[in-house]
């Protein structure tokens, strides 16, 4: 930079021809494997038979706040040389890197509940075996995974799997059930209305499907994945923030829509994800619970899998501890996860929804304080010396951050009463 004070890394990268691209993405449908849990299944068919198609045109903010999280983490792990909490510790210390890491840890933990009742309630209603069974078989193809050589090219390989299954049962649910009408999805898009007791649910929509949490973890699995700074600039990462951003909008728009098709007119509204399946019986016949089964077999599989590693890889990320996903310390803490949230859900009856809402809680103190360092970071000029001033994504992470707060405030004020109450009942 000495000779020419105007050069900038990037400005000489040639884009990548569409089939290199596609073979240098990974990170993203991962953390879509994540964040279409069952959990998320069951707030978007919420959405729908609560509100009809009012709420659709939320996909807008996912797409906008996920493409900028995903981006902004993903530029600053290139800039600094640092997947995201190590960044943190370098630049604001380790208690700060710590809080960021142990928070993740736990709301990933106990989401490890829900994902293991809503596989298993998958199998239950493909084969008829009681659900603990059937999340057993999982659980147990989940650890093979977890010691098997090559951990992230077969995580990748069985979470693409997954989304494939998702999307396939999804789309046949809501072509099986008369698609949309195309009026009231117009309408539902551009109308952007709040419907009366809708926003706690809406804000607890998009913080699931738009999380900064999915832009850090992403930023170890491009370390996995061996990304190096020419692809923040050859389309690499866009690409994969952008495969990442809308295949969430494509399974989560399907399921708001079956729910706004379905169960709306019928005044009908669902508190578990296997529910569906029941109701959608008259519609659709008896094919219905084995589509929904395949469905949340997909969802509760490739959460399981890749949530409870994003736990461990972030609790090792704020210990200063060995974040590789063949690592002694990710591979028997995985494992360590597991056996407790099979004890803990197996005696809650597959219901967990005490740990559930502090897993809300985790996150609700997790998202902003790791997202404030990211703000702060993607601000510093000596982060992104020697680089183009990356002026909208700090415009757009700013404006994302403000958004995440708002979410954060709302979402706190409904968790905190029911958690005194929980613990004073």
């Amino acid at each position: 930079m000495g000779e020419n004070k105007n050069a900038v890394f990037g400005s000489d990268v040639k884009r990548l021809p569409v089939k290199d691209l596609l073979k240098r993405i990974g990170p993203g449908l991962i953390a879509t494997g994540i964040v279409i849990g069952p959990g998320a299944v069951t707030t978007a068919a919420m959405l729908g038979a609560n509100y009809g198609y009012a709420l659709i045109w939320l996909i807008f903010p996912i797409i906008f706040m996920g493409m900028t999280f995903m981006m902004v983490t993903n530029r600053l792990a290139i800039v600094t040389g640092l997947p995201t909490i190590h960044a943190i510790r370098k630049y604001y210390g380790p208690v700060a890197s710590g809080i960021v890491g142990v928070a993740t840890f736990l709301a990933c933990l106990f989401f490890t509940m829900g994902n293991i009742s809503g596989s298993g309630a998958g199998m239950n209603l493909i084969f008829g075996i009681n659900w603990k069974v059937g999340s057993l078989i999982l659980i147990a193809a989940v650890l093979y995974c977890y010691f098997a050589k090559n951990v992230y090219s077969k995580v990748e390989r069985l979470i693409t799997v997954c989304l494939v299954v998702m999307v396939v049962s999804f789309y046949a649910t809501l072509i099986g059930v008369g698609g949309p009408d195309a009026g009231e999805l117009g309408k539902g898009l551009v109308g952007f209305q709040i419907p009366e007791g809708s926003l706690a649910t809406a804000l607890a929509f998009i913080s699931t499907n738009a999380a900064v949490t999915a832009g850090i973890y992403a930023t170890y699995l491009g370390k996995e994945k061996k990304w190096n700074r020419e692809d923040l600039f050859n389309g690499v990462m866009f690409t994969d923030a952008l495969v990442h951003v809308l295949s969430v909008v494509l399974i989560s728009g399907a399921i708001i829509l079956v729910g706004a098709i379905v169960l709306y007119p019928q005044g009908e509204s669902i508190s578990a994800p296997a529910q569906l399946a029941a109701l959608l019986v008259p519609v659709m016949g008896n094919s219905a619970k084995y589509i929904m089964g395949l469905a949340l077999v997909g969802a509760g599989f490739s959460s399981l899998l890749a949530n409870t590693q994003r736990g461990m890889v972030l609790l090792g990320a704020g210990l200063n501890k060995d974040t590789a996903l063949e690592s002694k310390f990710v591979r028997w803490g995985c494992l360590a996860c597991l056996v407790f949230a099979m004890a803990v859900c197996y005696s809650y009856g597959g219901s967990p929804t005490q740990l559930i809402l502090m897993a809300n809680i985790a996150t609700s103190i997790a998202t902003p304080v790791g997202g404030l360092f990211i703000l702060l970071l993607i601000w510093r000029k000596d982060v992104n010396e020697g680089y183009k001033s990356p002026t909208l994504l700090r415009i757009c992470m700013t404006i994302s951050y403000v958004f995440v707060l708002v979410m954060t405030i709302s979402a706190l004020s409904g968790y905190i009463p029911k958690l005194i109450a929980m613990f004073v009942g």
